[in-house]
């Protein structure tokens, strides 16, 4: 049964009123996948009564108040991506779909919903109403951060949108500890002893054993202490060696608790046996975003990848949780039984789905290092390397009966499987879970480019490029091999670009769709390209910010389009690379012939033009 949505499904199950409200930018999915769905659980599962209002139109006040008010405080998420990414492309283009809404109709929810969402209920509400915030906008936003869509640096959301509380990263026990401390009478500017919280007070004179972050007025005049303010930010990620943050304002501080402690696999299993409807409420037509989680089971969280353009390790942290084999068995036959179910488990995984265990054993007894990286430049000594029960994981689901396929779609880490001396689970992973095609993420092959990444060189991925292949000689099968490849990455300039169009002519590769650098807060990318600085040298790096350059770098990876080839033969030129230019087999683009074809490529102008005499 879904959580009510309108006053007469409380009605129904015999409430006068909610302990919580849920204000959700997405549509109203229960689904594991979906971070709604999961806080929302486990509050029932406490004994809460929690309400649903989805995308509530923030035009009119009315919307925020169809369920009442709620005996304990509102519970508000922009969903689960943050609204600007939702909204905008990396060319600040408004997007035409929302996967998040039904039919994919764009506009259902505003920008920076969470603080529109919060402001609404504190026009509506006043100051006496708690309102506690969480999910991914809220998360990567709790300190002051570079918004790459006003191009400044903003304050923490805390001050922003008036909330009292925000809890971040994986909210489960934290969200129960803020409902039990409101439920016995504690005031909620008392909750503030709370793991994966922050807030923001008047005075820390109680505080103790903290670290002091540059005030947010500093960290906008001084790019040099906006790194090493993020750079505190970002070695506080693990809940055993964290330090309590504390970010200075005029008049007001933001506090950040440790982060919560990662779910054992016993809290792990429960989370995902509540009762899940495992799709959209059906006052919906069709949510698109629940086509590709409707039939997957995420199996671990966290990341110890490190990826310097992934967030991750600031929201679910470095070191893996992971659910039983029993728990994951069990929710595969559940998926078996579904009316629409055709046989195929979409994916098995997390974040990065070959992440099962973390990464040592150190870890579970002193936390992650604060700056070490598993395995960026190279794998730590301490690495444990092991695919086995993973592995035991996708055999079991593979013997489920009515599964025909059991594919793994998130992210493999090639690195983390390279290292594995026995290739037991490489081989199995070509033998029956890719589907036509195995995406993974070198991301470059400049070794340059892939240290301000994060990621392994570019040597072991052509090692694991070719042991790939062989294996699928070796089996018979006829299955691709896509890489994830980005363009105008901090530190990469327009040579580093040339160099990765060259390694696609040698494949014979072009990639369909070019992922362009995203800023995004809480990233050390984002650091990167907002200082333009490395933050651990602070010495100097180019970073392509111009509209001409990042279009410089997109349109040499896919140089054969004609449409791109005047903007190639631009950027080649630029770079002193004449030599590219011309009809041999070393070069990128046949030189220019008609006075037309030099006009640089603008959207409606490729229309074919006829040939002379024609």
């Amino acid at each position: 049964m879904f959580l009510p949505i309108c006053k007469a499904d409380m009605e129904k199950r015999g409430w006068d009123q909610c302990d919580f409200v849920y204000i959700v930018g997405d549509a109203y999915v229960d689904h594991p996948s979906f971070g709604h769905a999961i806080i929302s659980r486990c509050l029932e599962a406490k004994g809460y009564k929690v309400g649903i209002i989805s995308q509530p139109d923030w035009h009119d006040l009315n919307s925020f108040q169809i369920l009442g008010k709620p005996r304990l405080g509102f519970l508000v998420t922009a969903g689960n991506i943050d609204s600007m990414v939702n909204h905008y492309s990396v060319n600040k283009r408004r997007r035409d779909k929302d996967n998040y809404s039904d039919d994919g109709i764009m506009g259902k929810r505003p920008d920076r919903a969470t603080i529109v969402y919060c402001q609404k209920l504190r026009e509506i509400y006043g100051n006496d109403m708690p309102i506690i915030i969480g999910g991914i906008e809220a998360s990567l936003r709790r300190f002051a951060h570079y918004d790459y869509w006003d191009d400044k640096v903003r304050k923490s959301i805390l001050i922003d949108s008036g909330a009292d509380l925000l809890l971040y990263g994986m909210g489960e026990n934290s969200i129960v500890e803020m409902a039990d401390a409101l439920n016995s009478g504690l005031n909620i500017h008392d909750v503030t002893y709370i793991r994966g919280s922050a807030y923001k007070c008047k005075n820390i004179d109680y505080l103790y054993d903290f670290v002091m972050l540059d005030s947010y007025e500093d960290i906008c005049e001084d790019k040099a202490k906006y790194c090493d303010s993020f750079l505190k930010q970002y070695q506080n990620t693990d809940a055993l060696n964290a330090d309590i943050l504390v970010e200075p304002y005029k008049g007001w501080f933001v506090v950040c608790n440790p982060p919560a402690f990662p779910l054992s696999q016993e809290e792990m299993d429960a989370t995902y046996s509540l009762p899940y409807e495992r799709t959209f409420h059906p006052t919906y037509h069709y949510i698109p975003a629940i086509e590709e989680v409707q039939f997957s089971i995420i199996s671990n969280r966290g990341c110890f990848g490190a990826c310097s353009f992934c967030a991750l390790a600031s929201h679910q942290g470095r070191r893996i949780s992971s659910r039983s084999k029993e728990s994951i068995v069990e929710e595969a036959t559940k998926i078996t039984h579904h009316k629409d179910f055709k046989g195929y488990i979409h994916d098995i995984g997390g974040p990065t789905a070959n992440f099962y265990h973390p990464s040592c054993y150190k870890q579970l007894e002193h936390g992650t290092c604060k700056t070490k990286q598993c395995l960026d430049p190279k794998p730590c000594p301490n690495l444990v390397v092991s695919h086995k029960d993973y592995l035991e994981i996708l055999r079991a689901v593979r013997q489920i009966p009515r599964v025909k396929k059991v594919f793994v779609r998130s992210g493999i880490r090639y690195d983390y499987l390279m290292y594995d001396p026995d290739d037991t689970f490489f081989r199995e992973l070509v033998q029956h879970h890719i589907s036509g095609q195995l995406k993974v993420a070198p991301e470059h092959v400049s070794n340059k480019v892939l240290r301000y990444m994060g990621k392994c060189n570019h040597e072991l991925y052509e090692k694991f490029r070719h042991k790939y292949i062989a294996l699928n000689e070796e089996y018979g099968k006829n299955q691709f091999l896509v890489p994830y490849l980005m363009s105008s990455h901090p530190g990469c300039d327009l040579n580093d670009a040339i160099e990765l169009a060259l390694y696609l002519k040698s494949i014979h590769h072009i990639p369909q769709q070019v992922q362009d650098f995203y800023p995004t807060p809480m990233t050390l990318s984002t650091c990167m390209y907002y200082t333009e600085m490395d933050p651990y040298t602070k010495k100097p790096i180019y970073v392509a910010k111009t509209r001409q350059e990042k279009l410089y770098q997109r349109v040499l990876m896919q140089y054969t389009y004609p449409k791109n080839q005047a903007l190639v033969i631009e950027a080649l030129k630029k770079a002193h690379r004449e030599d590219l230019i011309g009809y041999g087999k070393h070069c990128l683009v046949k030189p220019l012939k008609n006075s037309w074809e030099q006009k640089p490529y603008k959207k409606g102008n490729n229309k074919i033009r006829p040939k002379k005499g024609i």
